[in-house]
């Protein structure tokens, strides 16, 4: 009996999988995408179009620097801890590092901490699994967010645009303060350096605008930032504008990389807020082009990697005195304008980069500081225009409109992760309050359905079609599983060879429901083919949010790629106006039915129409 216990006792051991190398290699493939895309780089296609993409990348790098929203919360730290206004209480000794002094290297030690300890957060975030929870972050948070922080940013800027002397001023409702200093010393704008921002705006944005008028016409993009930068310095340095005129110049700046060294870590504890700040938002902003670019590309993004990826840059980057990154939308579109092909271009971009901040860096000396300002605000344009989204929000849902509107309020009224924050809570608390009153569709309209369209329609037609119900709100915490519960209910790829009750248990946990056995359960082939049809059946649609109408539009246009013809039956009209509105619908035939069965007259008018068409081509 001892001998059969302990034998027991060693069966779950036993089963166990051991792992192996093939799974460890499987992680690291995972975790550095870089050792899956390297293999397959083409040097003949990918090599010209990347150098070229990776060259103008660093010249918006070298004018611009890192992401703004996160530099502004830096400084934020910076200013907090490190004064300016201590620097006559400080030694002017200079330290061995880049020649820098000792004022200097704390003021960097506070950005380089912020940045160490916002990517630890965001490591610790990516341990914890915190990536799948990203849902609760809607488009509407996010555009309105980043627009709010762009806002700061430009405010941030107005003294060098104004060329004023101004204290730094920050905190709750800082914003207003900064406005209402600029206004009561308005005398004291400096009249040449607002001459030449007004100056570099406009002829940022005429060269801008033209260069993506004739994107496709020329294939090298006029440089305007270096250009700017460039001539700009050559004139300052001419005509001494700096003690002429009085104009704030750049100055010195410092030659190479400093050898690595540990950030302050007797200050983390001051930085938390900051970098709870840096970790969020710098994450978020990233998340967002990450999602847009796969969208576009038709990719698919995890979420949790990329806690990973920007945690790991702003520690190890923390270690070499940088200040916190992430993705930027005006990079982000350049790449895309000059047809990067692959992540080549950003390492192409980091070599010229250092070649910049090793040999050309310190000639920028003479660059005035309202020339940076206005390539700075420039940069910031594709963030300001989100403003355009509103008349969007407007028309798809209401509710999202006001969320957008109350997100970007608290965000230039406190912080950028105050708004965020905020935007998320309040997303969630009205979604919340608005499911209890949702309706389901009913089991006895559910079969009336099916036999209603079982004893219409002939059987030819019927196996080529999918009916599926909605039975819930469509909203940002099921937009996601929504697609996916569709695309897998189409293709049957996963579930095609499961017995019976696991396919009947595995549609009872999706968040849409089969009406019709038109694909047979029991087959072991898709039922994806060219000539195979959707209907959606939105009864039990009861309300939709701006993700919700947005993942509707993207489950027509996915399925219109796969060769599966969608039709919408049961729709409101407020749903049909939205959809309409936030995607590009096929207009050249009819989507919309008022019934199930007006939706497979029609898909079996269209057949026999393409039937007659064929035997008219022969």
């Amino acid at each position: 009996m001892t001998g059969a216990k302990r034998k027991k006792k060693s069966l779950p051991w036993s089963k166990m999988r051991i792992p192996r190398c093939e799974d460890f290699k499987q992680w690291c493939r995972r975790r550095l995408p870089i050792l899956e895309w390297a293999t397959h780089y083409s040097l003949k296609e990918s090599l010209l179009p990347d150098t070229v993409s990776g060259m103008m990348l660093a010249v918006q790098q070298v004018a611009q620097g890192t992401f703004a929203l996160t530099s502004l919360i830096s400084a934020n730290a910076v200013e907090r801890l490190v004064p300016l206004s201590s620097q006559n209480l400080t030694t002017h000794s200079n330290t061995s590092v880049l020649g820098l002094s000792d004022f200097e290297m704390q003021r960097i030690g506070v950005a380089a901490a912020v940045s160490f300890l916002g990517g630890v957060i965001q490591v610790a975030m990516f341990v914890l699994q915190l990536g799948s929870a990203t849902f609760l972050i809607t488009e509407p948070v996010v555009s309105a967010m980043t627009t709010g922080a762009a806002t700061h940013v430009v405010t941030s800027q107005a003294k060098y645009l104004l060329g004023m002397k101004m204290p730094h001023i920050s905190g709750p409702l800082g914003f207003f303060y900064i406005y209402a200093y600029i206004f009561k010393n308005i005398k004291s704008v400096q009249l040449e350096a607002l001459l030449l921002s007004l100056l570099s705006i406009v002829v940022l944005v005429l060269v801008k605008e033209l260069n993506e008028q004739f994107k496709r016409k020329i294939k090298i993009v006029l440089p305007v930032d270096l250009v700017l930068m460039i001539a700009a310095s050559f004139t300052c340095y001419c005509t001494d504008m700096e003690n002429t005129y009085g104009l704030e110049v750049v100055g010195h700046i410092p030659k190479g990389i400093p050898p690595p060294r540990a950030p302050p870590m007797n200050i983390l504890s001051a930085v938390i807020t900051e970098a709870f700040g840096v970790a969020l938002v710098g994450y978020v902003a990233s998340l967002a082009l990450a999602q847009g670019s796969a969208k576009k590309f038709r990719y698919s993004v995890d979420d949790n990697q990329e806690f990973l990826a920007h945690g790991l840059s702003n520690v190890i980057a923390s270690f070499f005195f940088c200040i916190p990154s992430a993705a930027a939308m005006g990079r982000t579109a350049g790449l895309y304008s000059t047809g990067a092909k692959t992540q080549v271009a950003c390492l192409i971009s980091c070599i010229f980069v250092l070649i910049v901040i090793y040999t050309i860096g310190p000639l920028l000396y003479w660059l005035p500081m309202c020339v940076l300002a206005s390539i700075i605000v420039v940069g910031l344009k594709g963030m300001l225009i989100q403003f355009r989204d509103l008349k969007r929000y407007w028309n798809v849902d209401k509710i999202d409109w006001g969320i957008w509107v109350s997100t970007y309020i608290f965000t230039i009224c406190f912080a950028a992760n105050v708004g965020l924050l905020f935007g998320v809570v309040c997303t969630t608390a009205i979604v919340i309050g608005r499911f209890p009153r949702a309706k389901t569709l009913s089991t006895k309209n559910m079969k009336e359905m099916e036999f209603k369209v079982k004893t219409e329609m002939d059987d030819e037609t019927l196996q080529q079609v999918k009916i599926i119900s909605i039975n819930n709100p469509l909203v940002f915490l099921n937009a996601k599983k929504f697609h996916n519960d569709i695309m897998n209910i189409i293709q049957k790829e996963n579930i095609g060879n499961q017995p019976l009750d696991e396919i009947r248990k595995y549609e009872q946990s999706t968040l849409v429901s089969s009406l019709s056995g038109v694909c047979n359960e029991e087959a072991t082939q898709p039922c994806l083919n060219p000539k195979c049809s959707l209907v959606l059946d939105c009864s039990g649609l009861t309300f939709s949010d701006y993700t919700g109408v947005s993942m509707l539009v993207e489950v027509y246009m996915d399925c219109k790629n796969k060769s599966v013809d969608v039709s919408l039956v049961h729709c409101t009209a407020s749903l049909i106006k939205a959809m309409k509105y936030c995607g590009n619908l096929d207009s050249e035939k009819p989507i919309f039915f008022e019934s199930v069965s007006a939706a497979i007259s029609n898909i079996h008018l269209n057949k026999n129409l393409s039937i007659l068409s064929d035997h008219s081509e022969i």
